[in-house]
């Protein structure tokens, strides 16, 4: 699908806020953009829309290729086609085509980002071989600057293309652009590329990482479905990127950072396969992640490192979120003191640590979903359990959200949870003690999956009245208790 009617709009308006004396000259767009007819169409008369890319060098020169058909020396560019989601893109695709580049080679500017640098609009002569009357092609531009520090060799498109120069700014053929890449110049345009975008690394400083899980299906935005770091692209009213990085923090949820720091450059792939040079900043946190009021995406939760290589993200971020972690090793933790070494420090005489478990009872139609351990699990190998995990230094609510979607790929509200039972038991005379809550979600989004296939080999639904051996004596005892509508069972303590 071409650029809908809507983003084109609002892309000519965001223009039109900061140029508008260029109303008047532009009142043919706006009347295609007002009118039923498709404005990326070439078919659409008296005019069209068109896109076009100036690629700007270490030098202050930008790119200029001489069109066969008309003589002129213009900056690449041409129609819109249907594969373009967006004109950036369409400017990004003319400019490879025509002159050979590729959009790793490509930028966006500080300066103008996405925006365009400059809308002109071409008088197009009749072409009677095509049929073609006169018309007019609205242009629009967007800026760039080369990755590389020499520009490369480049591929001209023969049948359309004669020849190409880099041209100083003062020299650019087109007056509109040329004046704004002068008036520009001087708000540093200058050809060499900087971070546009601005990302944190937040960690608690004992091994866990706060990270971000991205809206699934859509297609649109950066990396759908991926677990990534908050933050996100600068802003005009941004001063500096550590505006941008604290801006996007509090708009994603409501999260304040102290102490940021500026960690690494890291370049990413955008959106149109051009690299973004992304500014990363770290910081320390210790709140719950739960109680965030998420405004973007899924959920945001604490991750351990071994848990990286089984998440859906970008290798960049793995890579970045792993170096991180091997330079930052967890401060160590002073052993427990007390009975047995597991009362804490400050804990009344004779406490004893309990382990605590989460689980999640999900039930759909009197049936309650299972998982078959694997046969190499640590723990009830080939034997059948619900879902289920442990805390790691967070409420038992978010650490059920989380090992739902790291085991099963289910993404459930905290507020959509209830504790329905609750199991306290001991292996054998003493052992450590457990606390097992479980409980019930109401709602959830998506269908089990084998996230964890070294820990689970399958997900089924079992009839609460009939289940699977072999199961979990402890499961089995608070799946029966929530059916008879008891909060509450013991196991394995001496009466």
């Amino acid at each position: 699908m071409p650029p809908s009617r809507s983003d084109i709009r609002d892309t000519i308006q965001t223009y039109l806020s900061r140029h508008a004396g260029e109303r008047p000259s532009l009142e043919g767009l706006l009347a295609v953009l007002d009118s039923t007819e498709e404005p990326t169409s070439r078919a659409t008369l008296p005019g069209h829309l068109t896109c076009s890319a100036v690629v700007i060098d270490r030098d202050r020169r930008v790119l200029h290729i001489g069109h066969r058909a008309t003589g002129l020396l213009l900056c690449p560019g041409g129609h819109i086609e249907a594969g373009d989601r967006a004109l950036l893109a369409a400017a990004v695709r003319e400019v490879c085509e025509e002159a050979g580049l590729h959009p790793g080679d490509l930028c966006l500017t500080p300066q103008f980002v996405d925006e365009p640098i400059d809308v002109d609009v071409h008088d197009i002569d009749p072409d009677p071989a095509k049929g073609e009357p006169a018309h007019q092609h609205f242009d629009v531009r967007f800026a760039f600057y080369l990755t590389t520090g020499q520009p490369p060799a480049l591929t001209l498109q023969d049948e359309e293309v004669a020849g190409a120069q880099w041209l100083p700014y003062a020299d650019v053929r087109s007056p509109t652009l040329r004046a704004k890449l002068l008036a520009a110049e001087a708000d540093g345009l200058d050809g060499r590329p900087e971070p546009l975008n601005a990302s944190a690394i937040i960690h608690d400083g004992h091994g866990r990482y706060l990270l971000h899980l991205r809206d699934a299906n859509k297609p649109w935005i950066w990396e759908p479905g991926c677990w990534s770091l908050l933050g996100g692209g600068r802003e005009r009213q941004d001063r500096t990127l550590l505006d941008t990085v604290r801006r996007e923090l509090r708009e994603e949820a409501e999260l304040t950072v102290a102490g940021l720091e500026p960690y690494a450059i890291e370049w990413v792939t955008g959106m149109h396969g051009t690299p973004v040079p992304v500014q990363v900043f770290t910081g320390r946190w210790n709140g719950e992640p739960a109680r965030l009021p998420l405004t973007e995406g899924v959920m945001v939760a604490w991750v351990r490192p071994e848990k990286f290589p089984y998440m859906t993200m970008t290798s960049s971020t793995r890579k970045l979120l792993q170096r991180h972690a091997a330079e930052h090793p967890p401060a160590a933790v002073v052993p427990p003191a007390g009975a047995a070494g597991a009362a804490r420090a400050g804990a009344p005489p004779g406490t004893v640590l309990n382990v605590v478990g989460v689980h999640l009872y999900l039930e759909r139609d009197g049936q309650v979903l299972l998982g078959l351990r694997h046969p190499d699990s640590a723990f009830a190998g080939s034997i059948w359990h619900l879902l289920a995990g442990h805390c790691e230094a967070e409420s038992a609510t978010a650490c059920l959200v989380r090992e739902a979607y790291e085991e099963a790929g289910l993404v459930i509200d905290p507020a959509d949870v209830e504790l329905v039972h609750t199991v306290h038991m001991v292996n054998r005379p003493g052992a450590q003690p457990r606390i097992g809550l479980f409980f019930r979600a109401r709602n959830w989004e998506g269908t089990p999956e084998l996230r964890e296939p070294d820990k689970c080999m399958a997900w089924q639904w079992w009839s609460a009245k009939d289940l699977p051996e072999p199961i979990v004596p402890y499961a089995r005892t608070a799946i029966e208790g929530i059916t008879a509508g008891r909060a509450y069972s013991e196991l394995g303590w001496e009466r």
